[in-house]
């Protein structure tokens, strides 16, 4: 029987209505060398705004992942959101699948727009392409955030159980499911609080899978493997940038222990905040207090530290908005 009404579909035009109405508009950008990008930029750049970069990780495309607080940032941010290659309307030709590729797809990206100075949010592949942005492009990158990104994971990690699953294979099975099982796995490792998820019938989440998880199945694994792929701490670059690590406290897919190491690894620039009682998808499980973090980040601790830009009677409001 033809399926007449998508859940997925309309969620995914609701989140395009609410970013054309924050001001964002949509735009595909061909980078000349077999790459196109999609990304949600501002309709009209305010030149005194500064740049604020959203990155997103895999599962939905980036609307679905930042959506919920896109209207927290416009008023202070020239806002940027990029579907990274091989997901959402992005791809290329390349046969390049490591993160550095992907930040420098990104870097091409903002300087199409003109974007000189920056900072950004990373959401867990999302932290990887922004922490080799922050690592080869220094002067561009002010402050990152990092949300449950395993950067300083090695390949042995998986060998000495450090992950609840025992291969890349069965990892690639969960990250880009293909069936309403493999699905609801994705979610009871993402969440500590996944049973109300699990009653959901299998007709939903064919949808989402049939939306938002048939395309560039074969390149998304390869991105998953070569993440992993001969990595060792010892060659990440140490970023230097003011780094704000976000992590939830039961998270399966990449274990707190991979934030305290990668706190360790940047040192005094860095401030790892915890959540409790949230697994990988700290976004979604506690929006509220992730926003919460971010603003304490990205707006109070900018407008306290700038002579300039004192913080108003009206920023302080704004800041208190959750």
């Amino acid at each position: 029987m033809t399926r007449c009404f998508s859940f997925t579909a309309s969620g995914d035009w609701f989140f395009r209505y609410s970013f054309s109405n924050a001001g964002l508009r949509s735009t595909s950008t061909d980078l000349g060398d077999g790459t196109v990008m999609q990304c949600w930029v501002p309709k009209f750049p305010k030149i005194l705004k500064p740049n604020l970069l959203l990155l997103h990780g895999f599962g939905a495309n980036a609307m679905w992942q930042y959506g919920e607080f896109l209207r927290h940032f416009t008023p202070r941010f020239n806002v940027y959101v990029p579907d990274l290659v091989f997901f959402g309307e992005s791809y290329t030709t390349r046969a390049d699948r490591t993160e550095s590729f992907q930040a420098r797809c990104v870097m091409r990206l903002m300087e199409v727009f003109c974007v000189k100075r920056m900072s950004l949010v990373g959401i867990s592949y999302g932290g990887f392409v922004g922490y080799s942005l922050a690592a080869q492009f220094p002067k561009v990158l002010e402050k990152v955030v990092l949300c449950c990104s395993g950067v300083c994971l090695e390949e042995n990690d998986m060998k000495e159980g450090l992950f609840p699953v025992k291969d890349i294979g069965e990892a690639a099975n969960i990250l880009v499911p293909q069936t309403p099982d493999k699905l609801r796995d994705l979610i009871r490792f993402s969440f500590v609080n996944s049973k109300p998820v699990r009653g959901v019938p299998s007709c939903f989440l064919t949808d989402f899978i049939d939306v938002m998880c048939t395309e560039y199945v074969k390149e998304k694994r390869e991105l998953i493997g070569t993440i992993l792929k001969d990595r060792k701490f010892c060659n990440l670059p140490k970023i230097a940038q003011q780094t704000l690590i976000i992590w939830g406290e039961q998270d399966q897919i990449f274990p707190l222990e991979l934030g305290h190491r990668l706190k360790r690894h940047i040192g005094e620039s860095a401030r790892l905040v915890i959540i409790e009682n949230t697994g990988h998808a700290v976004n979604l499980e506690k929006p509220k207090e992730f926003l919460k973090h971010l603003k304490s980040f990205l707006i109070v601790d900018s407008s306290l530290s700038s002579s300039s830009s004192p913080l108003t009677l009206m920023d302080l409001l704004q800041s208190d908005d959750l």
